[in-house]
């Protein structure tokens, strides 16, 4: 058995192990990261890999696990909430950026009409990873500059897709109207029909007997089964695996098992993206870029001031002040990941020439390295007003996961009766259940729960548990309720955290955690016994509750000064 494929996989890994982390301290972010660890390891300096051809084809699931988590993200209410920046502004951007690019490409540096036509939208791309990280170490995701600039990142997400379908066809070797052509179009849009319809009506049945089979595995293998089989189906009929992972993106968006299924493909989605941008790194061939260093530079420079002075205008014509406008534009100057994307899918095909696509490698790759200081400047723009705060930030106003503050993790009796006390203050949540059966009756009741292991930190971060103020841990089985407190405090130590425990040891236990409240269910239990026997004692109903009150308190008194003893308690009452 040869090793050699898997020793360049282990170079890989350990070059992104030590650059990745030195780039994010330097500020240029992941993406970055792994493009400088693929060049290093590449031929243009060290040469340490040899099937780099190989290890190309297995990055491409990266992209196609990406194009499945967009199409999970791009849901039909979080587009419609920011329809008028999203299909306003983004697509004024994408067209005219893109328009202008591939002019200049075609005219003013002789480039062949199909190649132009594909450059101009692939470098008026942003880099949505990178933007996304930039706002998040910002803290601006929830100020106007940020939802303008998500609102335009939305629109490019949405151009991917059908200028993967546009390579395909300048990559064919006739560009014609042909019967040929037309009726291989046809036969796409109808399989894609069925598509649609058959993971419609089908893929929820599926994905409800395979969760209440109960086995992670089999759930782990049926996420895979749905993104590779879609995949792989689409480019059978001509299309492209990306557009297939998009497709069943999709057709999970509103599923309630959504959030579980991006929890399972989340881990290999990063691994197999970051070899994508290093295989991307290997390709670069940094001897032409010494050759005529300063005709790249040139380039890169060219590319940022153009996209920013096309930005600025177009979201000032779309009421942004003039700071916010300036910011976004310089935010968005530099290409990005998709046209990395999009260059390697035409290349492929024989679309770029071999130069022409170098010389697009280090454009896009000198323009990301470009822009932390870059975002620097739009942050300072930005802060220069106030901060507005987000309507939605992808999902409608009003909407569970837009304005919700409280996650109750385990909707079960307990759980569901908090939930409906929050719906009688009219106080939006959404919770997460591993129980098919209580999930599927609480959807049908209209509650905003969905399916999902809370003791993987993918699925709570695919709900949005970094925008909570709380969590209520109400679940059954009290060992994963500790489990489940230890983890949410150590990896959301600003998370307040409210739990039901068994007893008063149980509640320390839990305090001791992390959980700032507890609540001891047999001591609720047997003060409810109590009162209804005080009740039939005809004891005056002020008098009992007096009494109830007094002994609930001595309790947790109790409790909060044995658990500051055993260390470490800040003394609340629970």
């Amino acid at each position: 058995m040869s090793t050699a494929y898997l020793t360049d996989i282990v170079v890989l890994l350990a070059a992104a192990v030590v650059a990745v982390p030195l780039a994010r301290a330097i500020g240029l972010g992941v993406v970055p990261g792994f493009l400088v660890a693929g060049i290093v390891m590449g031929p243009s300096m060290l040469g340490l890999i040899d099937n780099r051809e190989e290890i190309a084809h297995l990055a491409e699931f990266g992209v196609v696990l990406l194009l499945f988590v967009i199409g999970i993200e791009l849901k039909p209410a979080r587009l419609w909430a920011m329809r008028r920046l999203v299909f306003g502004l983004g697509a004024l951007q994408v067209l005219v950026t893109g328009a202008l690019i591939g002019m200049v490409a075609h005219y003013l540096f002789g480039i062949d009409t199909r190649a132009s036509i594909l450059i101009g939208p692939a470098l008026a791309l942003s880099s949505t990873a990178f933007v996304l990280q930039l706002l998040t170490e910002q803290g601006m995701l929830e100020s106007s500059y940020g939802r303008t600039s998500i609102a335009v990142l939305l629109f490019q997400d949405l151009a991917v897709v059908p200028l993967l379908i546009l390579v395909s066809f300048l990559g064919a070797t006739e560009l014609t109207i042909s019967e040929d052509i037309g009726f291989a179009v046809l036969e796409a849009v109808i399989i894609l029909a069925l598509i649609v319809a058959g993971g419609r009506y089908l893929l929820q049945p599926v994905l409800h007997r395979v969760a209440r089979f109960g086995s992670p595995e089999v759930f782990t293998a049926s996420a895979a089964l749905l993104v590779l089989g879609t995949a792989l189906l689409m480019e059978r009929i001509g299309l492209s695996m990306a557009m297939g992972a998009f497709v069943a993106g999709l057709l999970v968006a509103d599923s309630e098992y959504r959030h579980q299924i991006v929890a399972e493909i989340q881990p290999a989605r990063g691994l197999l993206l970051g070899l994508f941008f290093m295989s991307m790194g290997m390709s670069m061939d940094l001897a032409g870029f010494f050759d005529r260093p300063f005709v790249s530079l040139g380039l890169v420079l060219l590319l940022m001031i153009g996209k920013a002075l096309l930005i600025w205008p177009l979201a000032r014509l779309f009421g942004s002040p003039s700071g916010t406008a300036r910011a976004t534009a310089l935010l968005l100057a530099q290409s990005g990941e998709f046209a990395l994307v999009l260059f390697a899918v035409a290349a492929d095909s024989a679309l770029l020439a071999d130069g022409l696509f170098q010389q697009l490698l280090v454009v896009v790759v000198l323009s990301m390295l470009a822009t932390p200081p870059v975002a620097a400047l739009a942050h300072r723009l930005a802060t220069a007003r106030s901060r507005q705060p987000a309507g939605a930030m992808g999902e409608p106003p009003g909407g569970e996961a837009a304005s919700a503050r409280t996650m109750i993790i385990g909707f079960g009796r307990v759980g569901r009766r908090v939930g409906r006390i929050l719906e009688l203050c009219h106080q939006p949540y959404v919770a997460l259940d591993i129980d098919v059966v209580t999930v599927d009756e609480a959807r049908r009741a209209g509650k905003p729960v969905y399916y999902g292991d809370a003791r993987q930190p993918e699925v709570l971060n695919s709900m949005g548990l970094d925008r909570m103020e709380q969590a209520v841990v109400t679940v059954d089985d009290y060992g994963v309720a500790e489990q489940l407190v230890a983890g949410l405090h150590r990896d959301h130590p600003d998370l307040r955290i409210l739990a039901r425990g068994r007893d008063l040891d149980h509640c320390r236990l839990l305090r001791r955690s992390g959980a700032a409240v507890t609540v001891s269910e047999n001591l609720e239990a047997s003060i409810a016994l109590a009162q209804g026997v005080l009740t039939q004692l005809e004891v005056g109903q002020e008098e009992a509750e007096r009494m109830i009150e007094q002994f609930r308190e001595t309790y947790y008194r109790q409790h909060t000064d044995q658990s500051t003893q055993a260390g470490g308690d800040d003394g609340n009452r629970v």
